[in-house]
């Protein structure tokens, strides 16, 4: 689980063209491919490559490059959220995608620890050899691959999740960072517990938090110091029980109870 440079200068990257930014990319994914257990999941997470005013999407392009090293994607998740940088000349942009990829046919796939309420567990068959019986499974649906994360809700593949901005909990001096939320959901569905999780881009920790917080084993890699010192903090500070983090159950907040979201009265 990994969220890799976007090739747009950051510090911790140097900008180049699409061209040679994913070759170099390809390069790291086939040794991820390498050392994938053969039940095990890539999941890559990306947002847009900008040059000019034009949207390259990096997902599509991604796909091309696992599917040549043989893994196979059985979902593209798009991961929505309410902030971002604001645009002039098009949309303002406020999603981003998941890519989840397998290496075989026989892969860890945990349904019922992604299990979703049923929206009507009362609901029974009105005919056929059934007939009477709730026709819902009694610990709550299998989600549906479109998921809209409010509350606890896992039922469509839109994850309405906070990104990280000035005002979240787990914010720290990383420009990219992505919520350890976002990574859970991955985690527990894709992994065991005692299973090993890898991210090659680990920035302040997120997906090895994730993982640690529900009793995975974890490997990040990350070439800039002071994010690898910030990780080791945040790692020291969960087994402390003192790390801030956003809680799965958390509601999203709601904007419309805010003063700020009132229209003013002129004079």
């Amino acid at each position: 689980m990994t969220s890799p440079p976007y090739n747009v200068g950051k510090e911790y990257e140097t900008k180049t063209s699409i061209e040679n930014y994913l070759r170099e990319q390809e390069e790291i994914i086939k040794e991820l491919v390498r050392v994938l257990d053969s039940k095990g999941s890539i999941c890559w997470q990306v947002g847009n490559f900008i040059s000019d005013g034009e949207v390259f999407p990096l997902d599509v392009f991604y796909y091309n490059i696992f599917k040549n090293h043989g893994l196979k994607l059985r979902n593209r998740i798009i991961w929505q959220f309410g902030h971002g940088l604001h645009s002039s000349k098009r949309f303002s942009g406020r999603y981003e995608t998941i890519l989840w990829f397998t290496k075989t046919d026989t892969y860890t796939f945990n349904l019922d620890s992604v299990r979703v309420p049923s929206k009507y567990p009362s609901k029974k068959y009105f005919k056929g050899p059934k007939k009477g019986q709730y026709s819902s499974n009694p610990k709550g649906k299998n989600p549906s691959d479109i998921w809209e994360v409010v509350l606890n809700d896992w039922e469509q593949e839109i994850w309405d999740i906070p990104n990280v901005k000035a005002n979240h909990a787990e914010k720290t001096a990383h420009p990219c960072q992505y919520p350890i939320e976002l990574v859970e959901r991955c985690v527990l569905a894709l992994t065991k517990e005692n299973d090993w999780v890898l991210d090659p881009f680990a920035g302040v920790g997120s997906t090895v938090l994730a993982s640690l917080k529900n009793n995975r084993n974890a490997v990040g890699i990350e070439k800039v110091k002071k994010y690898k010192d910030i990780g080791i903090q945040r790692v020291k500070d969960l087994k402390k029980g003192i790390l801030q983090f956003r809680p799965l159950e958390k509601p999203i907040y709601d904007h419309t109870l805010s003063k700020l979201s009132q229209i003013p009265v002129l004079p």
